[in-house]
């Protein structure tokens, strides 16, 4: 099994979903998040005065699934996120050792 992270632009959040669920991945964890990167924040004006915006609001989606579905998820995040401008987000993926659903105790992919 593995957990795909991935950190996209807010707006993409429906797009995204939408790509996940064709590929039949029944759940997911969605965390309204801030932070920067290669983007560094940008600066607004506010009541005639500048400040600087160092932390931009990104949404964190998690998920765990089969290994066989991780390069399809991998690929419908990519196409379904891409803007091809800076801020586009970053995916990450980590092998998960054990997987346990608590209402009925199934575990491994059976648990997901």
């Amino acid at each position: 099994m593995k957990k795909v992270e991935c950190i996209i632009k807010p707006f993409k959040l429906e797009d995204v979903k939408s790509a996940i669920c064709e590929l039949g991945i029944t759940g997911m964890t969605v965390s309204e998040v801030r932070g920067f990167g290669r983007q560094k924040g940008h600066t607004e004006l506010y009541r005639g005065a500048e400040y600087q915006i160092d932390f931009i609001p990104k949404i964190k989606l998690e998920l765990v699934t089969t290994d066989e579905l991780v390069s399809q998820l991998v690929e419908a995040i990519t196409s379904a996120a891409g803007t091809g401008r800076i801020g586009d987000g970053k995916i990450f993926v980590s092998n998960i050792e054990q997987s346990i659903r608590i209402r009925t105790g199934e575990a491994g992919e059976d648990s997901l």
